[in-house]
């Protein structure tokens, strides 16, 4: 039996979970509304406040899918009654991110040209610019797969790198520096 998908979800109160004929799961709760369609092989029960994913068989594709739906279901869960926060803070001289129309975000990161990334309905944006400080992008979703992805994307621009330490990161994440040919002598 899958670790995993055997456990079952507490499903707070303020939030419904409700499960299709044809196996699509909706969550709804105050910070939205998610959809998710399940396989054939795994089966989803809501009972009593709490959710059970189970599968018919202890085959490798069935035993693959019964922890990966489970993970997915519960993501949905926390994602519509707490919700997902990413912060993404630029390092860099001259590294700056302003946020133009409600969903338009304009990177400067030295490149000759500037950045423009429109993001999905279903993100909040906020932008942070302090003196001294490193600009911060904070990004709001209740899908956390939305926003991973999204994280991702805007990380791609400038990926932080091993000898100064420069790109975009997530704050508080350490990168592995190395010591340039000068270190060698």
């Amino acid at each position: 039996m899958s670790r995993i998908g055997k456990l079952p979800i507490a499903i707070p109160s303020g939030v419904s979970v409700n499960v299709s004929a044809d196996n699509v799961v909706t969550v709804k709760g105050p910070k939205g509304e998610l959809v998710q369609a399940v396989d054939s092989l795994i089966t989803v029960t809501v009972e009593d406040g709490v959710c059970h994913v189970t599968r018919p068989n202890n085959e490798k594709e069935s035993r693959a899918k019964h922890g990966l739906y489970r993970a997915l279901i519960a993501n949905m869960v926390h994602g519509v009654s707490e919700g997902y926060t990413k912060v993404l803070e630029l390092v860099g001289v001259g590294y700056r991110v302003e946020l133009l129309k409600p969903q338009v975000l304009n990177f400067s990161l030295g490149y000759t040209h500037p950045i423009y990334l429109e993001l999905p309905k279903e993100i909040k944006i906020e932008t942070k610019s302090e003196r001294n400080q490193n600009p911060l992008v904070i990004l709001e979703s209740a899908d956390k797969q939305l926003i991973g992805q999204v994280c991702a994307k805007i990380r791609s621009f400038r990926k932080p790198e091993p000898y100064k330490g420069k790109g975009i990161r997530f704050q508080g994440e350490v990168i592995r520096r190395k010591a340039g040919k000068t270190a060698s002598k």
